[in-house]
């Protein structure tokens, strides 16, 4: 997993240690999503509600992992590839804490919806993007907890599906609201979760990103897949 050596047992005590906080904080949020758009499939208020009231959970484990990285930032001084495993742990909680907010978000809106009238048949369409998005954090997790760059460039690659799918879900629902005005309040709740679904897949996409850097020493952000897959056969 590219994680060398050290003389200092305590210090690769202190690195495993994090990148276990990292997944352990990966599976809360994970499960977060899965639970949020269970609860808006289902219009089930009770998960809706336990997924609103859980966000803290996540906020927790940010902090207290920042917290440990610091301290190794201060205390052992790291270069190279430990440098580069701090940062990428470090903005991968990032990324994690966005995505359960996106998944609160995805939870509120469940509640509103649940007791909103009316077809829902766009359900089936946001369905299918949660189902993709879930996958793809679910992968991105994975990819960091082996360290496996090339497993992290797949799932980045799989990120404008999730933008297609987003399109195709809005001209659906922009052509549900004409067709009826009574329909643009409910269908504009959809479009914001639609739109929390396409920022969880750029989440997922970011945390391939760092996956990437940690493994090959590369910045890949800001450029294309195109240009990703060239940096990582050089």
């Amino acid at each position: 997993m590219n994680i060398e050596k050290h003389i200092s047992k305590e210090y690769d005590n202190e690195l495993e240690t994090i990148r276990s906080h990292v997944m352990e904080m990966g599976g809360i949020v994970e499960n977060q999503l899965t639970d949020a758009i269970t609860a808006l499939v289902n219009s089930d208020l009770e998960v809706a509600e336990t997924t609103v009231k859980g966000e803290y959970k996540v906020n927790r484990q940010e902090v207290a992992i920042d917290e440990k990285c610091i301290r190794i930032l201060a205390k052992r001084q790291p270069a190279a590839v430990d440098l580069r495993l701090i940062m990428a742990v470090i903005k991968t909680i990032t990324d994690l804490e966005r995505i359960g907010d996106e998944a609160q978000k995805i939870a509120k809106k469940a509640i509103s919806l649940s007791e909103s009238q009316g077809p829902k048949f766009y359900y089936i369409s946001i369905k299918a993007m949660g189902t993709l998005v879930t996958g793809m954090l679910h992968d991105a997790l994975d990819a960091f907890a082996r360290m496996d760059s090339k497993a992290a460039f797949a799932v980045a690659s799989r990120e404008p599906e999730s933008d297609e799918q987003y399109v195709a879900i809005l001209r659906q629902l922009m052509t549900y609201m004409m067709e009826d005005p009574r329909n643009i309040t409910t269908s504009l709740d959809a479009v914001w979760i639609a739109r929390a679904m396409e920022r969880i897949a750029d989440h997922a996409r970011n945390i391939c990103e760092y996956v990437i850097y940690f493994v090959e020493g590369k910045d890949v952000r800001h450029i294309t897949l195109e240009e990703m897959e060239k940096e990582l056969s050089e």
